[in-house]
């Protein structure tokens, strides 16, 4: 009785199994970003998290992604995320890296694991990563220096604005904007200035920079960290020359108000996406990306498009 009640058991399971009732897989893919609070990461993770439901409904499985994210900047934190997320059974990573040197060894061991890792936004180009997904950082800041440069009509004082002194990343755009600006003698860089990547210290950077230089006529912004707060720039629109990467709903405003002509936005949603995209298709298809950078471009918005672009965020940003 005992053997048939044992394979009435296995014949019931085969069946639900064959007709797909059966419990399906799981994966599990981390992400890890630089702060909870920036939006565009914010926006990164509804990205991964619509790509998990559209690529798990595909492939008939379960895709979860799990967030592990510092409250603020920490190559340290990300790093002991990578350790807990491979502990813990993850698949697969993507990470933004707020220190590429502090990260690297992180990814390696992750990647000597089994799990492949993926970086976007900010890279870790000496790791064994998969793929890096992001703008070009380089002709991210040749375009930002570029665009400054015509509202300047070539002739100002220039103060860069450029974040964490620490992010490969953001090092590219400020290389970018010297390599632009050499190009135009009318234009000085007064002083590339390092911060937190929050928008108080980005703020308060602004203000102690204008305080020391009241001649600077145009500030070149490799983030849009200040943008984030309102009444964040403190002179008459049209004065004081801006171009900052980004375009998030805060920075929109500064659009309209005429403080900044140009945003040169990110497509952080497709961070997250793309970056879960590429894991699956490695993790399930056995795939690899064609190349270890795949480039995403920037979008120029202006007046004249400010709000076509604007709704974007209703879908971008978490409900």
């Amino acid at each position: 009785m005992k053997k048939l009640t044992l394979l009435l058991g296995l014949t019931a399971w085969l069946a639900l199994a064959a007709s797909g009732i059966a419990q399906s897989r799981t994966l599990v893919i981390g992400l890890v970003a630089k702060s909870q609070g920036n939006p565009v990461f914010q926006a990164a993770r509804v990205g991964a998290e619509d790509a998990a439901k559209a690529l798990g409904k595909q492939h008939g499985i379960t895709i979860k992604i799990d967030w592990r994210t510092p409250n603020e900047e920490n190559a340290q934190r990300q790093a002991e995320a990578i350790e807990q997320l491979v502990l813990a059974g993850a698949e697969g990573i993507a990470v933004s890296c707020s220190d590429a040197n502090k990260l690297t060894d992180a990814i390696n061991s992750a990647v000597n694991n089994g799990v492949p890792v993926v970086t976007f936004d900010s890279d870790a180009p000496n790791s064994r990563r998969l793929v890096n997904y992001g703008v070009d950082d380089l002709e991210c800041g040749k375009q930002l220096m570029e665009e400054l440069a015509k509202l300047l009509s070539g002739q100002g004082t220039v103060a860069v604005l450029a974040g964490n002194q620490n992010a490969p990343n953001l090092q590219r755009r400020v290389q970018g904007v010297r390599e632009v600006a050499k190009k135009y003698p009318g234009i000085t860089i007064r002083s590339v200035n390092y911060h937190k990547g929050t928008p108080q210290d980005a703020v308060a950077k602004i203000e102690q920079v204008m305080q020391a230089n009241p001649d600077i006529t145009g500030w070149a912004m490799i983030g849009g960290w200040p943008l984030f707060t309102e009444n964040a720039l403190k002179w008459k629109p049209g004065t004081v020359k801006c171009v900052s990467v980004d375009a998030l709903p805060a920075q929109l405003a500064y659009i309209r108000s005429g403080h900044v002509p140009v945003l040169l936005a990110q497509q952080c949603y497709a961070w997250g996406q793309r970056s879960v995209e590429i894991l699956v298709d490695k993790i399930i298809l056995k795939k690899n990306p064609p190349s270890t950078k795949e480039v995403s471009a920037l979008v120029p918005v202006t007046k004249e498009n400010v709000d076509a672009f604007a709704k974007n965020w209703d879908t971008w940003l978490p409900k």
